[in-house]
């Protein structure tokens, strides 16, 4: 019995070891099975290749931005189901990099679609602006430079050059060959040819891009060198306001034709064009064109419409047209005028009694006339100068007289006009100059400190006091202009100018003055 019964145990045993055997054998296959979907599963959300393919247009990401999205895929596996799609802007770290977040490639082929679309879309946006790496967008014909500083258009020749109608104001652009002969989008400026943007009296240019060459006009003078269209009037006339306002900034636009071009001017000024003449004549070998009176249509292979100021009566090599300077310009001058001294006299220890250094003063009419100028010209005689008085007429050629300030050392005068003639001084010579009384220093700097450090000048300002001005004398102490400096500045600039500038001379105070002397004579042995 025993026995039987320990047979039937081994054999129930062995159904049931056999029954489960096949139970966990079952259970066995389907945790293989649940493993190996849930690993698939995994797998194809870690491998962004196994959710869509990469078209050539969209490369596969590098390695670092695979595993980056591995990270942020594995992080959201409790919430992505077999549902539909998310919208877009919610998809965006499912999707491969836009095209614009990766680095630019030269072999690959643009997006024709996206750069022909008039209207792209934001995306679209952003694959053009990365385009514009290798192919830059087209550069405006003006450059339009906000409220203040003077607009300028630099326009390139299309099929059969800019037309220039002098009398309507008006310059038409066709399309270049390379735009393919069209303009699908022309433009239209107005444009004031002038430093100062907001100069009244003069005429503002119209700027017209053309849609087709059939819509230009015919030529009746055909020119074989770019045209500068600039206006001579606003301020000329003041002596400094002729070359700050004008020949400066006609300098910086013209110099680059090396006389090759044909300037083309509006509100003409005869005497401007008299008196400049020599310098007008290097900077264009050609003809001026009176635009106001000029009835015929004008055809220039590229024009350049419009001067501008870089800073009052100076340059600033940083600013467009970039890379000059004022030495540079000076230099131009000295050419012009076959200027013989490049640098000052060096004085020695031991001055020679037949070879002083030369002082230039620049006299000056009422107002801001030196009063006491014989004890001036005493004084610098005593410290060792060779003196001499400057009194430019208005309609003396420029050329004369700049000969007679080249040949100075040292020039000084009372803030005005006249120092203009600084140009002429051979680079490293001294400038003095004279601030009349009125809290007239910041005036001063700008109009001539700072552009004579500019020409590599040797630059000092002498500030005049009270008892220097004769306001003292024609208006009493007690008047504001007199004790109260400020209160007049607060009224406004018409103010500063009847008193400061056209109400008072100056009468030197010599022993305040003469150490100014001293050290020009000291900067001539630097």
């Amino acid at each position: 019995m025993g026995d039987d019964h320990g047979a039937k145990l081994v054999k129930s045993l062995r159904g049931a070891a056999q029954k489960y055997v096949g139970v966990g054998f079952f259970l066995g296959f389907f945790l293989v099975l649940l493993t190996y979907f849930t690993l698939s599963e995994q797998f194809a959300i870690a491998a962004p290749n196994a959710i869509r393919r990469t078209s050539a247009a969209h490369p596969t990401p590098t390695a670092p931005a695979v595993a980056e999205k591995t990270v942020q895929k594995q992080q959201q596996l409790p919430v992505i189901k077999e549902e539909a799609p998310l919208p877009e802007h919610e998809q965006v770290q499912e999707k491969p990099p836009p095209v614009d977040e990766e680095p630019h490639r030269e072999t690959e082929e643009p997006n024709s679609e996206t750069e022909e679309d008039p209207k792209p879309s934001d995306d679209a946006t952003k694959i053009v602006t990365t385009a514009e790496e290798s192919a830059p967008a087209k550069k405006p014909a003006c450059d339009i430079q906000g409220p203040w500083a003077s607009d300028v258009c630099d326009l390139a020749g299309g099929s059969g050059g800019v037309r220039i109608h002098g009398s309507t104001h008006t310059v038409l652009v066709p399309p270049t060959i390379e735009s393919g002969g069209s303009n699908p989008n022309p433009q239209e400026w107005r444009v004031l040819p002038y430093s100062r943007k907001h100069m009244s009296g003069i005429k503002e240019i119209t700027v017209r891009e053309l849609p087709s060459a059939a819509d230009a006009p015919r030529c009746a003078v055909t020119s074989q060198v770019p045209a500068l269209v600039f206006a001579m009037g606003g301020l000329t006339g003041n002596y400094w306001h002729d070359f700050s306002d004008v020949m400066i900034p006609l300098y910086l636009q013209a110099s680059r034709f090396d006389g090759e071009v044909q300037l083309v001017v509006t509100n003409i000024q005869p005497w401007y064009a008299g008196k400049y003449r020599h310098i007008i004549a290097r900077l264009s070998r050609y003809d001026v064109v009176d635009m106001d009176k000029d009835d015929q249509v004008r055809c220039f292979p590229s024009a350049v419409v419009g001067i501008r100021m870089h800073k009052e009566f100076s340059i600033d090599p940083e600013k467009e047209p970039t890379g000059h300077s004022m030495p540079e310009f000076t230099k131009f001058l000295r050419n012009v005028f076959a200027l013989p001294r490049a640098a000052p006299m060096r004085v020695t220890a031991r001055l020679i009694s037949d070879k002083k250094p030369r002082m230039m003063i620049i006299s000056r009419r009422h107002p801001r006339k030196l009063v006491n100028i014989a004890e001036v010209v005493a004084l610098a005689k005593r410290i060792g100068f060779e003196v001499v008085i400057g009194d430019p007429p208005f309609n003396v050629d420029v050329g004369d007289f700049a000969r007679e300030v080249n040949a100075a050392d040292v020039l000084m005068g009372v803030h005005g006009a006249g120092l203009t003639n600084s140009l002429f001084l051979p680079t490293g010579a001294v400038f003095i100059q004279v601030n009349p009384f009125g809290k007239m220093e910041h005036i001063g700097e700008v109009d001539f400190g700072t552009p004579a450090v500019d020409m590599g000048l040797k630059y000092m300002a002498y500030s005049c006091g009270m008892e220097e001005s004769t306001l003292v004398d024609t208006l009493g102490r007690d008047h504001p202009a007199v004790k109260d400096p400020e209160s007049i500045h607060r009224s406004g600039w018409s103010k500063v100018a009847e008193y400061y500038l056209g109400k008072q001379d100056v009468k030197l105070d010599l022993q305040r003055f003469e150490p100014v002397l001293i050290k020009a004579m000291a900067m001539l042995r630097e």
